[in-house]
């Protein structure tokens, strides 16, 4: 819907988080969460790992009180995942169902994740196993939770000004 809108008024609006969003695609993408932190390489896998650094920024901006940008980035999740889904061939009737679940995921994930940020390592690996699709055997989620901290605080150490522009120093 706001691609359509900016296409329609000729550029995106004030306050646009557009290059926020394809930089927390960019980081959900990065080869090291498949590779060594045991998320699997699949739809799913690669789903979890979108809406856990969406769920990462959400924290950080709810924080800082942004709850605007907040829901600007929720958002852009639902027209991303809206359009995935179709894409995908899932038809009208189905697709308001599932963005139904998916929105719902992300509220939980965001959750999750907090309390597993605000708790120890242990916690945070806890949060991650319940909700990312891992590698089959993968006995320990503390690697990936690991790499969730660690992009937290690279999150948490960015200007919200930056933040906003998509700038998230790795």
């Amino acid at each position: 819907m706001l691609r359509l809108l900016d296409r329609i008024f000729g550029g995106p609006r004030e306050g646009d988080l557009t290059k926020l969003w394809h930089r927390i695609v960019e980081i959900a993408r990065e080869e090291h969460w498949y590779a060594s932190s045991g998320v699997a390489d699949s739809v799913e896998g690669r789903f979890d790992m979108v809406t856990a650094v969406t769920a990462l920024v959400i924290i950080r901006l709810n924080e800082e009180g942004d709850v605007e940008a907040a829901a600007r980035l929720t958002e852009l999740f639902i027209d991303d995942m809206d359009g995935q889904l179709r894409e995908a061939g899932v038809g009208d009737l189905v697709v308001g169902k599932s963005m139904g679940k998916l929105v719902s995921a992300l509220g939980g994930r965001i959750g999750a994740y907090k309390e597993g940020l605000d708790g120890s390592d242990a916690d945070l690996a806890e949060a991650a196993d319940r909700n990312v699709t891992r590698n089959e055997g993968e006995e320990s989620a503390l690697p990936l939770a690991e790499g969730l901290r660690a992009l937290y605080a690279d999150i948490a150490a960015t200007p919200l000004d930056k933040l906003l522009a998509g700038e998230i120093a790795r």
